[in-house]
């Protein structure tokens, strides 16, 4: 099979990294890819938001499946054009990718169905919404309502700050047109989880469950990132837990969309917050996370191709995916700054070294590739994963593969694995 997926950061080269074991893959092509990516697939200077480029390429191409990754494309309706072009394409439709799109909608649909969730208010008038936090408890949660890279959230200690997220947001636009309606809502308590599952929009099966590390300094300090590590397995999600999440959370999603006829088909990221009343969702995210993808895929046995042709002929049912039983720890290696300003263009070395070790797989995020050397060409540069029986081998591992790799200006966090 000739397969495209669409996208060009860590997440992506995961995937096609799982893809390229696949006895049924031929070729796969990359839109627009990675200096990584670039030794596993053929990059095409094709933007990632660019439905008619990538719908005319792979009309050209005769492609028999498009793999959609990132959610701006996906919310876009980039699924909805090419099955209208008769291409088979990973993903949701506009209709349903419209859960992570606008966190009000996905609220909504908690709320009427009875899905464990913050309480919260939506609004679309900044003068309102101040009126509100006046009489609200602190700390709150501010969140732009569309797509915001993963920064649109502000957790505000106070009413001062509260008042600030409100006007940065709605009347400053720091997040664009994702801040023209907000969410407030209440500050819930308790270890976060991600469970990424695929879903054919009658079964869903959960993946292994991972945690991730947002804050860009040790100590969950410093500013929220796209994410600065990941582990697989979390260590406070229990059996007990998944059965919880299984029968009150994931099935009545599942449930839920199709009975708004958004029927949901690919992958949906369940962002959990294990509290003293029980799970509740944080957030959804209509796709494979990143950087939890590249814990969560080094697990799976199955074939990732087999499960992605299942969710699309709808018979997820009828295989059986299996994952392995150790654990994977995932550290991202990036620019110094991120996720504020930083340089790019400095030679990475020691890639090859670190993945001397058969148990290290090195996902690149931001990296370009000139006459067979790497540069750093992104904010999150590399993501450096280890595989071993139990998660204190694999931090162990990951960071001596860390420990072989240098650029100018790197920064990584010393205390992944350990929440």
């Amino acid at each position: 099979m000739r397969i495209l997926v669409v996208g060009g950061g860590g997440r992506e080269h995961a995937i096609v990294w799982k893809l390229a074991q696949s006895p049924k893959v031929e070729k796969i092509y990359c839109a627009h890819g990675n200096g990584g990516i670039a030794a596993l697939a053929e990059c095409i200077p094709i933007k990632a938001t660019d439905i008619e480029g990538v719908v005319r390429f792979s009309k050209e191409n005769k492609l028999d499946m498009v793999v959609v990754a990132p959610d701006d494309p996906l919310a876009a309706g980039m699924v909805d054009a090419l099955e209208a072009e008769g291409i088979r394409a990973f993903g949701p439709r506009k209709n349903a990718a419209v859960i992570e799109a606008s966190k009000s909608f996905s609220k909504d649909l908690m709320r009427k169905y009875g899905i464990p969730t913050a309480q919260y208010e939506v609004f679309d008038n900044s003068e309102h919404a101040i009126e509100y936090l006046r009489h609200q408890k602190y700390p709150i949660v501010v969140k732009a309502d569309g797509l915001a890279l993963g920064k649109g959230v502000i957790i505000a200690h106070g009413f001062d700050q509260a008042h600030e997220a409100v006007n940065s947001i709605m009347e400053d636009k720091v997040f664009g047109e994702a801040g023209s309606k907000i969410v407030i809502e209440e500050f819930m308590v308790g270890p976060e989880v991600s469970v990424l599952a695929f879903t054919d929009g009658k079964t869903v099966v959960p993946m292994v469950s991972s945690q991730d590390h947002k804050r860009a300094l040790d100590n969950d300090e410093g500013l929220n990132t796209g994410g600065m590590g990941t582990f697989s397995p979390s260590r406070v999600y229990t059996p007990e837990v998944a059965d919880y999440c299984m029968e009150k959370i994931f099935k009545p999603t599942i449930y839920a969309m199709n009975k708004e006829n958004r029927k949901f088909k690919g992958v949906l990221y369940f962002g959990l917050m294990i509290t003293a009343d029980g799970p509740k969702v944080l957030e959804y995210n209509a796709r494979f996370g990143d950087p939890e993808t590249q814990v969560v895929l080094p697990r799976l046995q199955t074939d990732l191709l087999e499960i992605f042709d299942a969710v699309i002929d709808e018979r997820l049912g009828e295989i059986e995916i299996k994952w392995n039983d150790g654990a994977a720890v995932c550290v991202i290696m990036a620019s110094g700054g991120y996720p504020g300003k930083y340089r790019t263009g400095y030679e990475i070395s020691g890639i090859a070294d670190a993945e001397h070790d058969p148990g290290i797989v090195v996902f690149h995020a931001g990296t370009s590739c000139e006459n067979g050397k790497y540069y750093t060409a992104g904010g999150r540069v590399l993501g450096v994963t280890a595989m071993e029986e139990n998660l204190e081998k694999a931090i162990k591992k990951a960071y001596e593969g860390v420990n072989k790799i240098s650029f100018a200006d790197m920064h990584f966090r010393k205390d992944i694995g350990r929440k």
